[in-house]
């Protein structure tokens, strides 16, 4: 019998998979489409097809450590996601209850004046589909729209300064068309999605 750290040597990479269960790096992104933004538009992954890399945040109006966040998430997307820019940030939401319902979040994107796209859904497929458990939650997909990173933002909650900022160097690495040095973490620590147990079959 082979021993175990052998067997594991031959299971590809020890990170892919350490903390998602649904999603691996290397993985093809689950796509959205027609997800509702609080700019009035209908969004789908296919409509960024000339960005060579898209970060997806799972995120919330209601979660403190969500909301601590978004300074930072703003600041990324400021460095990094203009409009003539490499790069795209999109933040979905799919809590359903009434702070974090699309009027909500439609106040709270032109009170924080959210520099990138904030998305609804209430059918909670999309943050399935990628495997996300809480807000924020962050992937960050290279031009073939694989996984390369997935985890935190950074290794700081606010208010404390970060030391690592992990979706920066993902975002980096893959614009060089290589991989991060740290391509997963757990998530920060936040609020858990809040799922809606009558969509837990569907």
């Amino acid at each position: 019998m082979r021993p175990l750290f052998a067997l594991a040597l031959f299971a590809g990479p020890l990170s892919a998979g350490e903390f998602n269960k649904v999603l691996s790096i290397g993985d093809t992104a689950p796509a959205w489409k027609d997800l509702p933004g609080t700019d009035g538009k209908k969004h789908a992954l296919a409509d960024l097809a000339a960005k060579e890399v898209v970060v997806v945040v799972f995120t919330c109006n209601s979660c403190p450590v969500a909301e601590a966040y978004e300074d930072r998430l703003v600041a990324l997307a400021t460095a990094h996601a203009r409009n003539d820019s490499k790069v795209a940030v999109v933040a979905i939401n799919v809590n359903t209850n009434k702070a974090d319902a699309l009027p909500a979040m439609t106040e709270r994107a032109a009170k924080r004046k959210f520099p990138f796209a904030y998305l609804y859904d209430p059918t909670q497929r999309i943050a399935k589909q990628y495997g996300a458990g809480f807000t924020p939650e962050f992937f960050v997909l290279n031009k073939a729209r694989k996984v390369v990173y997935l985890g935190a933002l950074d290794d700081k909650v606010p208010p404390r300064m970060p030391a690592a900022k992990y979706v920066e160097a993902a975002i980096t690495a893959a614009l060089a068309d290589k991989p991060p040095a740290k391509a997963e973490s757990s998530a920060a620590a936040g609020c858990r999605i809040k799922w809606d147990r009558k969509k837990d079959d569907e």
